[in-house]
């Protein structure tokens, strides 16, 4: 599948102005601050122009990929092809029950600290697990995000997605006939929700054959169903107790993880132990590959020293993979998002 990108660019431009930027270095949009330059960078801020984009894309069969603040991706060095769309749908509404709870009605762009900033005076409680989580509340439901016990599945009561899994369709197909896109809602129920884990990342799991990354087929526009809008459940809460909470976890967070630049936990935790355990018990904690590292303070954590590439990373993501495999015989699965073309 071919297109031109001065020509996509040229489309899109009077309708993004300031917003679209050609040949944008991924590391500018991610918390690794690795990777090389999407053909198309582009920031939607508003609900229209993520439905026309995504028909354009339909449309014209450009690749899509939709992303947050990427705060759990490490894009490859290559970078990435076609259009790369963060979502900046940052605007929220609290329906007042008046029974002492709330319905907060978001957009997925919102991020999760800067909210918490602002419900915390108004005494909604909620979502003060996660001043730690440093991304956006679509990313959270991805994988289901949660610290200190709790986690996004506990409030969430709905989200609306845009259904690009046609469009997809018809192009792995080779078709010619063009399906739009549809909103859709799904309740809680039909989320999926557990350990980090959605319904959205069910098929998404990154495999390791030895030194090969196995990546999951992509469709031209990823992710095929794109959160738009959430519906939590919030709770009336003394403004003080939730500020103090918010604060305790802030520390917590402070004392316990690197203040280097990363992506938060790298694996998953496997059933009954803690990644960052088995990768300090295999001897990597501290280790280096270039600029890149295994976090001296938490071995759940890669950092980036200063300079480090997205092979630097990746090298350090396969090495402890193998060597907790080979020592223990655990398969750790990635938390992280790898995006791009991530070849052998």
């Amino acid at each position: 599948m071919t297109y031109d990108v001065s020509n996509v660019y040229n489309m899109l431009q009077p309708a993004f102005k300031e917003r679209i930027r050609l040949n944008e270095p991924l590391s500018r949009h991610s918390t690794f601050g690795v990777g090389g330059p999407a053909d198309i960078w582009l920031t939607v801020d508003n609900r229209n122009d993520l439905i026309n984009l995504v028909e354009f894309c339909a449309e014209q069969f450009v690749p899509l990929l939709v992303v947050g603040n990427g705060t759990n991706l490490l894009y490859t060095g290559a970078g990435v092809r076609g259009i790369v769309a963060r979502i900046a749908l940052t605007e929220y509404t609290i329906e007042d029950d008046g029974d002492g709870t709330g319905l907060l009605v978001a957009g997925a762009g919102v991020s999760w600290p800067k909210l918490l900033n602002e419900l915390a005076p108004q005494g909604w409680g909620g979502l003060e697990f996660g001043p730690g989580i440093p991304g956006t509340l679509g990313g959270g439901v991805i994988s289901n995000a949660g610290a200190h016990n709790s986690d996004l599945s506990q409030v969430l009561e709905w989200i609306e997605i845009l259904d690009a899994r046609g469009t997809n369709r018809v192009a792995k197909e080779g078709g010619d006939d063009i399906v739009l896109p549809m909103p859709r809602r799904y309740m809680h129920d039909e989320l999926d929700l557990g350990y980090r884990q959605s319904r959205f990342r069910k098929d998404r799991r990154i495999l390791f054959e030895g030194e090969r990354i196995v990546q999951p087929p992509r469709g031209m526009i990823e992710p095929g169903e794109i959160i738009m809008q959430l519906g939590i459940r919030l709770h009336r809460d003394d403004p003080q107790k939730l500020r103090a909470t918010i604060d305790a976890h802030k520390l917590h967070r402070k004392q316990t993880q690197p203040v280097q630049a990363s992506a938060g936990s790298v694996f998953k935790n496997p059933p009954g132990d803690y990644s960052g355990r088995l990768i300090e018990q295999v001897g990597l904690r501290g280790y280096r590959h270039g600029k890149a590292q295994i976090s001296e303070r938490h071995a759940n954590f890669i950092v980036n020293l200063g300079g480090a590439t997205a092979d630097d990373v990746l090298t350090l993501v396969r090495e402890a993979h193998r060597r907790v495999l080979e020592q223990f015989g655990v398969d750790l699965e990635l938390e992280v998002e790898l995006r791009g073309e991530w070849e052998g």
